[in-house]
């Protein structure tokens, strides 16, 4: 490829993309957060390769204890990927080995010294 058609690309964000972290967004499954009003988690969760992205708009309350993992209809405790790390804004996870996130159709948000949901994304 030439410099200028690598350019051109460039400028109209063919190329572009490629280059950005995967928190941007747009690699991956995406679903949107719901949850009980209370724990006030919104926003948008990506399930990208073998990690799970928490985008910008990702916002969370406040509740003891919160963890980020997988789920198929309904939560499962052998995906969990440690504390959550920011409240507000993006992280990522790496999820375990030997999980195949396509196996997964959910992002959860787990309290887990009280065995409680806080928050799940369905993934499209």
């Amino acid at each position: 490829m030439h410099r200028r058609s690598f350019l051109a690309l460039t400028a109209t964000g063919l190329v572009a993309g490629a280059a950005l972290p995967a928190v941007a967004g747009g690699h991956g499954r995406l679903g949107t957060f719901t949850g009980a009003a209370r724990y006030g988690i919104s926003g948008t969760a990506e399930v990208a390769g073998n990690q799970v992205n928490l985008l910008d708009d990702f916002r969370f309350g406040n509740a003891p204890d919160p963890k980020v993992a997988l789920g198929r209809d309904g939560y499962d405790p052998n995906t969990l990927m440690g504390l959550l790390k920011n409240k507000n804004g993006a992280s990522s996870y790496a999820i375990p080995a030997g999980i195949d996130p396509s196996r997964y159709n959910e992002v959860w948000i787990w309290c887990e010294r009280f065995n409680v949901p806080l928050g799940v994304a369905r993934l499209n």
